[in-house]
């Protein structure tokens, strides 16, 4: 019987060490470029480790928001995701130092910074149990709005859309005059229909995607913010997949996100073009006007060193950028 008890022990480990099923969730909606690339990643990994990995996708948060999607991984429900540096700052809070409003204004600035902190933030993903597989940026910040906001006073008569459960954002915003209203991501386009929010600091291909500019008609030509997004992966799980297939799984990875990145790049141009045949106003600044967000972002630079981002990461990145 002892016998019997171990073959079948032996048979069931052979057949786990065959067959690694990844549920990974992400916020991207179905038919979308990322949710496209996912699935190809998925079937790339498919045929280099011959069915040994599988992914699972779950799109659109059906998961749940970002940080929902960490707790799950925490707990075993989930296995990865694909998500933004709001999620990943909920494990690592060194990556809230892309956060920094009009801190990146084009592409150089935000390689540089990327490749320079990409070390600690795998070693600090790594210590708390994930394994940080990749790190792009994924596009430019605008603000949306209902009504024309040109100006940091216009946006001080904006409910604006923050992140649910990031208290330290909402009380740092609130200090500076503002009124943001914290909701999950998956409920900005109803919050928009009801009123409950007027503006939304977004990517326009999302602004696209979501029809959410059909409301907020109105777009700032200010470059706010970048959204970094990444993969990840609970270190358990990635372990269990043959360290054989890992180098080349890593590759592919690689390649694909260097495709996407450039289509994302290129989708920019494109998605505010369609938004404006479609009835989107675009409001550019004058240098002046530019200056005087400038100076807003520098009055409330205090509040966000050390409770929000890191003051060591604030600086550094800061640096890295001027010089």
């Amino acid at each position: 019987m002892k016998k019997i008890i171990f073959a079948l022990i032996i048979l069931t480990s052979t057949v786990l060490a065959r067959k690694v099923v990844v549920k990974m969730a992400t916020l991207a909606p179905q038919g979308t470029d990322v949710h496209a690339m996912l699935l190809e990643l998925s079937q790339e990994w498919k045929s280099i480790t011959k069915g040994k990995v599988r992914l699972k996708i779950y799109p659109g948060g059906v998961i749940g928001d970002e940080r929902d999607m960490v707790r799950k991984m925490r707990i075993g429900q989930i296995h990865a995701a694909a998500m933004t540096s709001e999620g990943l700052s909920e494990i690592a809070p060194e990556f809230a130092g892309f956060f920094i409003p009009l801190a990146f204004q084009n592409y150089e600035e935000i390689e540089k910074v990327k490749e320079s902190l990409f070390p600690e933030l795998k070693l600090k993903m790594n210590n708390s149990g994930f394994e940080l597989l990749s790190l792009n940026d994924f596009g430019w910040v605008h603000w949306f709005s209902t009504d024309v906001v040109k100006t940091p006073d216009d946006l001080k008569e904006q409910k604006f859309f923050t992140w649910a459960g990031d208290f330290r954002w909402e009380e740092i915003w609130k200090k500076a005059g503002y009124s943001p209203v914290p909701l999950a991501s998956t409920d900005i386009l109803t919050g928009l229909q009801t009123g409950l929010i007027n503006a939304i600091p977004t990517m326009p291909i999302y602004a696209l995607t979501q029809q959410s500019f059909g409301i907020a008609k109105n777009m700032l030509d200010l470059k706010w913010g970048v959204v970094m997004a990444g993969i990840i992966f609970d270190s358990k799980v990635w372990k269990r997949i043959p360290i054989k297939y890992h180098k080349e799984m890593k590759s592919v990875l690689d390649d694909i996100l260097e495709r996407n990145q450039k289509l994302n790049r290129e989708s920019e141009k494109k998605s505010i073009k369609i938004m404006v045949e479609n009835g989107l106003r675009v409001h550019s600044l004058t240098e002046k006007e530019i200056d005087v967000w400038v100076e807003e972002v520098r009055e409330f630079q205090p509040l966000l060193k050390g409770d929000v981002i890191p003051e060591e990461i604030y600086n550094k990145v800061i640096n890295l950028i001027k010089n």
